[in-house]
């Protein structure tokens, strides 16, 4: 979270601002990408996002969660089950990461083609 987000400690300069105050952080888009359309579990998770630690992945869910993108599901049974999915709001920030990360492949392409990738 951001200096805007949940904590709500200065406003926000524009709508980009906002938007990048939530998804602020290494692993974040990649958590929101792989929850798409998907319940997961922890494990779940840390393998559709190689490379994220489970201190960092913990750390960005609570904080997913607390600016509504992110809904954790937590069953009472043994052994604990929690499931994690995106909200309404968070469906509407995947959708609107689509075009971003088409803009991403055809930027690595271009690189790719440069010699660059």
């Amino acid at each position: 979270m951001g200096a805007g987000g949940a904590l709500g400690k200065q406003p926000y300069v524009c709508g980009l601002d906002a938007a990048v105050d939530v998804i602020d952080g290494k692993w974040k888009v990649l958590i929101i990408w792989a929850l798409n359309h998907q319940r997961c579990r922890f494990g779940e998770l840390r393998r559709l996002v190689p490379g994220v630690t489970e201190k960092v992945l913990t750390q960005q869910l609570r904080e997913l969660e607390a600016d509504g993108i992110v809904h954790r599901e937590s069953y009472d049974m043994k052994p604990p089950k929690v499931e994690y999915s995106l909200t309404g709001l968070g469906d509407e920030l995947n959708t609107a990461l689509g075009p971003l990360g088409a803009w991403g492949k055809r930027r690595m392409a271009a690189l790719e083609e440069a010699g660059q990738g």
